[in-house]
């Protein structure tokens, strides 16, 4: 785990690939340098020895993070990411890591000729490549489609990348306690309007005082609007639009909006634990067998209050061998 922005730049100047091993948490400041350079950005930093001297770094990379939680929970970085869950691998299945290279040596010859086959392929189909519809990662969505005739039929990768997608806003909701409280608050009703200090006190109620205590919380109307642009994004492609109005005697009018027409529900399979201890309904709403949001929202937030929860790292039961792997581990591969 890199300590700072200059140390990621500088790894990434020096490797094709930037690879993370046994994450069990990004701090802020590195989800958003990862963005950077899954896109391509700069950093500039003092030449050692000089005074006035400056280096910048330009890099573009692809980006390994492995861990067995989901580490991904900010909306930019997951909108650039395919999240891969590896099944376990029971004791009987497992083999000597010599034998596994062994068999990868004898399989790597036909591994590079798919790749050459596949890009050979979506060279030709490149040029006249066109999508309906372009993800934040459109240059990638286009190559892949130009690829995917190779092996695949047309329309298998969109459809496999739009369902990783849709978990991947699942996850970025699910981690974020201000989204939680949005999706309760607006579960019986089309439509909510107010300003920030109303929708504020609002979701106080939803997620009781005690809750509202917590250090990531938002204190002040400015900070839940904040952190309601951060939200946006994910909450509008499960149906939930928030707009914000033009100010007006020092007032910015909200606007929240269910499209039920387009509201999924919560993803059945592998419930987190907060849904799993506030008792969330296949609908995505949360039950009425005593439990209310407050729960839910608690135990998101007391997770992510934990100490050390910035270090990044498990024990050593959360190891992945880059080969053979091990049980329930996830992998983030962003693009």
């Amino acid at each position: 785990m890199p300590r700072d922005d200059r140390d990621l730049f500088i790894a990434a100047t020096n490797g094709h690939v930037i690879a993370i091993d046994n994450v069990s948490s990004l701090p802020p400041w590195l989800s958003d340098t990862l963005c950077r350079l899954a896109t391509g950005g700069g950093f500039a930093t003092r030449q050692l020895y000089t005074d006035q001297d400056e280096v910048l770094l330009d890099v573009m990379r692809p980006i390994v993070l492995t861990g067995i939680e989901d580490v991904v929970t900010r909306g930019d970085l997951a909108d650039r990411s395919i999240l891969v869950r590896l099944d376990p691998i029971s004791e009987e299945q497992r083999r000597p890591e010599r034998e596994i290279w062994v068999q990868f040596e004898a399989t790597r010859p036909r591994i590079l000729g798919a790749l050459l086959d596949a890009m050979t392929h979506g060279l030709r189909r490149l040029p006249t490549t066109r999508l309906d519809r372009l993800p934040r990662m459109a240059d990638f969505a286009v190559w892949v489609t130009a690829c995917e005739g190779a092996f695949w039929e047309p329309g298998t990768f969109l459809s496999g990348y739009s369902g990783n997608r849709a978990e991947m806003d699942e996850t970025v909701i699910e981690a974020d306690a201000v989204a939680i409280a949005v999706r309760s608050l607006i579960a019986d009703r089309s439509i909510w309007t107010g300003t920030a200090q109303d929708l504020l006190t609002a979701l106080i109620e939803i997620v009781g005082e005690l809750t509202a205590k917590w250090k990531t919380w938002p204190r002040t109307p400015r900070a839940l609007s904040g952190r309601l642009r951060r939200a946006a994004p994910n909450l509008r492609r499960v149906g939930i639009s928030i707009a914000f109005g033009e100010r007006s005697a020092r007032e910015r009018p909200i606007t929240i909006t269910a499209d039920r027409r387009r509201i999924r529900p919560s993803r059945p399979s592998s419930p987190s634990s907060a849904e799993r201890t506030a008792g969330i309904g296949d609908d995505g709403r949360l039950t009425d067998d005593g439990t209310d949001a407050t729960t839910v929202i608690d135990t998101v937030m007391r997770d992510s209050a934990k100490p050390g929860v910035d270090d990044g790292r498990d024990g050593n039961d959360g190891r992945m061998h880059p080969i053979s792997g091990t049980d329930q581990e996830t992998v983030e591969w962003t693009l």
